[in-house]
């Protein structure tokens, strides 16, 4: 590659990385349906869409802990838990590239929001003392969370299906135009 190329390149995953992360903590700070925040379609996006996939860990993980900053902090094992959690979409991204068309991003987002359920609920059955740390208690956690499992899951395809179709519009809205004249 060529260092000029290489070096707009970079400038330009830089330059959604920032975009993403500004966008992830205004929507996590403004009010909000709770579990509907656009962070893991962020990942997921950055993860799919730079051109240097690595940085795509970047968003995540930025975008929570500056926006955890103003809000209320979990245990710092459930938060660990969460930003762990919230990088798995990114790496699903990278992974998705070799694949062309929705159902393969949905399925990955999917997927993500079911991980994250899992584990992040997990995390708070074993560290927060909400529950008895017996298999009842286990089960009496995850029922807790259910009515939250449907809006992550329908946020995070909400908020890909903005991202991945505003990019489709920036790529071929002038086309459009021009064969709309």
């Amino acid at each position: 590659m060529q260092p000029n190329k290489a070096r707009a390149d970079l400038w330009m995953d830089l330059g959604l990385v920032a975009f993403l992360v500004v966008f992830d903590v205004a929507a996590r700070l403004l009010p909000h349906a709770p579990g509907v925040w656009p962070v893991a379609a962020s990942a997921l996006f950055a993860g799919r869409m730079l051109r240097i996939p690595a940085l795509a860990v970047i968003v995540p993980l930025l975008a929570t802990a500056l926006s955890n900053f103003a809000l209320a902090n979990d245990d710092w094992r459930v938060a660990l838990v969460v930003y762990a959690a919230i990088t798995v979409p990114a790496f699903a991204g990278m992974l998705a590239r070799r694949w062309h068309g929705a159902v393969p991003v949905v399925a990955a987002m999917l997927s993500c929001s079911l991980i994250f359920f899992a584990v992040t609920n997990f995390a708070v059955w074993a560290f927060n003392g909400m529950y008895p740390m017996t298999f009842e208690g286990l089960a009496q956690c995850y029922l807790a969370a259910v009515p939250f499992l449907d809006k992550t899951v329908m946020g995070d395809l909400f908020w890909t299906a903005v991202l991945f179709g505003g990019a489709w519009l920036v790529q071929h809205g002038p086309a459009l135009a021009r064969r709309a004249l």
